[in-house]
């Protein structure tokens, strides 16, 4: 007896998508299903990912669709390291690029001649290679350009500040008063005197204190208004370059209103994880108080929780923590900002409170005294998913390499650094560090191959904001218009890169089951590139533009033309 064959069964209609992103090159990040056509979004969500012949089924008469003509569609950039409240301050004479002390005189004198009555001359993304000699800027550099208007100049990694005569006065700089609220004040070891060099700015000034001491003298960079301005273009740029996520590094609960009030004005177009700073002298009433905000801000569209420390500080101006002296130095290898003891017994109570750490470390030194405490921490308290974070790595000894992955420490890392226009020969980073230390520099390759999870990002406004400048960093260790490489034996392959954009930094922030992938379940953001970065020419990658952005299904930036 025979049968007759079963009817075949439609797959049901789905409820139709809100939007639907259609002839796309999907490179999704997800081991599952690598690469799609299209995808569909229904309530700020990814709901379907597959093949162009069968998006029409999500497709209905309020259905947004977005036709990607072929182009390459990546999850929206996580910046596991973006400055945004530092930006890029119109209203301070801009000295990128300056070389030497010359063009800086002579920016700061056009600036005056269109600024003849501002009580303040402020200047940012000074480099310190501008100074000759390998020294580092004082007063009377400064003050030929400055005259008695007092000024303070930032560096461009914000570590640092430089003042002249008239700042020395008004803000009380003296040979006997050089712990300062918003830094410490570098003396000659002649004359004892104050140099006009302030080192430890990152660490002091930008504090919750730092910044109210200098608010309260007067100094206009720092007021509520100039915070809010560099916050908003900066939340600008990022959405512009596909930034969909930025983690936010150093904040105090003073900050988080300017989070605020981003928000309610409709800037917050980026999603936003802000860590707190937690500086030397941080109190449990303190720690008591990050908690509660952990608790107030704790949305998809803003989360405060992760603590920012530092161990050491920067390479250029010698104040990281190395194992061995400086090049052309006997002794001199920096300071670490805890003794090793008090820093592990520090992690290991914030580790106890679940408190994920984000510690700033650059030297070799700065670097094991952050593993020696967590895995102190692991000692005390037992393992836990905590996911500490390593931040910058630029000098790391081999030996301590395996050690990320073995106590589940993530790299979080800047590949624009390494390019040579900034820590190669003949600047100022290779220099201090000396050539035969040159393969300790950014370990990018090698950590990625021991099985260390990397988050990749900026630290704008350190460095360039664009996704496209670092990933083709990390990729050529090269300066994004071309020239040599260096320590290319670092370099990583484009897919591995835009992973450490995308899912490393989704993965560092305990955010991978919402976002870092275009999978369904997560949240719906992502950009739609110009050009296929996976397939081009490396030197290519830093033209492209993110043509199209969206955040939770809807589309936030496109450029046009």
């Amino acid at each position: 007896m025979t049968h007759p064959a079963a009817a075949p069964v439609a797959a049901p209609t789905p409820t139709p998508a809100d939007l639907l992103l259609v002839h796309g090159r999907l490179h999704t990040v997800d081991p599952a299903l690598r690469e799609a056509e299209a995808l569909a979004v229904r309530d700020g969500r990814i709901v379907w990912v597959g093949a162009d012949a069968e998006a029409a089924r999500w497709a209905g008469p309020a259905t947004t669709v977005l036709d990607a003509r072929g182009r390459l569609v990546l999850p929206g950039f996580i910046d596991a390291h973006n400055h945004v409240r530092l930006g890029s301050d119109d209203a301070c004479v801009q000295l990128a690029g300056a070389r030497d002390l010359d063009e800086i005189h002579a920016r700061i004198r056009a600036w005056r001649a269109d600024h003849p009555d501002a009580g303040w001359i402020e200047a940012e993304a000074f480099d310190y290679s501008a100074v000759p000699g390998g020294r580092m800027p004082t007063a009377a550099d400064l003050d030929p350009a400055t005259g008695d208007t007092p000024a303070l100049v930032l560096s461009y990694d914000v570590h640092t500040a430089w003042l002249n005569t008239a700042a020395l006065r008004l803000l009380d700089v003296r040979a006997d008063r050089t712990d300062l609220p918003f830094g410490t004040a570098v003396t000659d070891p002649e004359t004892g005197q104050p140099t006009g060099f302030v080192k430890d700015f990152a660490v002091k000034g930008l504090s919750r204190d730092g910044h109210r001491a200098l608010a309260a003298l007067g100094v206009p960079w720092a007021s509520p208004d100039r915070q809010y301005g560099r916050l908003a273009k900066s939340l600008d740029d990022a959405i512009g370059y596909g930034i969909t996520t930025v983690v936010e590094p150093q904040n105090s609960l003073d900050d988080l209103a300017l989070f605020r009030r981003a928000r309610a004005e409709g800037r917050l177009r980026s999603r936003i994880v802000a860590a707190l700073f937690h500086p030397r002298g941080t109190t449990d009433a303190d720690l008591d108080e990050f908690a509660a905000a952990a608790v107030e801000f704790a949305d998809d569209r803003l989360r405060v929780g992760p603590l920012k420390l530092y161990i050491d500080d920067v390479v250029e101006p010698r104040t990281a923590a190395l194992l061995e002296p400086y090049a052309g130095c006997r002794h001199h290898r920096g300071d670490t900002f805890y003794p090793p003891e008090e820093f592990a017994a520090l992690l290991a109570r914030l580790d106890a409170r679940g408190f994920q750490c984000f510690v700033h470390a650059t030297g070799d030194r700065g670097i094991r005294t952050v593993l020696d405490a967590v895995a102190h921490a692991r000692a005390v308290n037992g393992p836990r998913d905590a996911r500490h974070q390593v931040v910058h790595v630029e000098c790391l000894d081999p030996a301590d390499t395996p050690r990320f992955a073995r106590l589940g420490v993530t790299a979080c890392m800047q590949p624009r650094h390494a390019a040579p226009d900034i820590a190669g020969p003949g600047q100022d980073w290779a220099e201090n560090i000396g050539p035969e230390r040159w393969h300790k520099a950014w370990p990018l390759r090698s950590l990625h191959r021991a099985g260390a999870l990397l988050a990749l990002s900026s630290d704008w406004n350190v460095a360039e904001m664009d996704p496209m400048i670092g990933i083709h960093a990390a990729v050529t260790r090269r300066a994004p218009g071309g020239g040599p490489a260096w320590t290319p034996e670092e370099t990583l392959d484009v897919a591995t890169a835009v992973e450490g954009y995308t899912m490393g930094s989704a993965r560092a922030n305990f955010l991978e089951h919402e976002r870092g992938s275009l999978t369904v379940g997560k949240l719906a953001d992502l950009v739609v590139l110009s050009r296929d970065i996976l397939r081009a020419d490396p030197d290519d990658i830093p033209g492209t533009v993110a043509e199209t952005v969206v955040v939770g299904g809807e589309v936030v930036h496109t450029v046009t033309g």
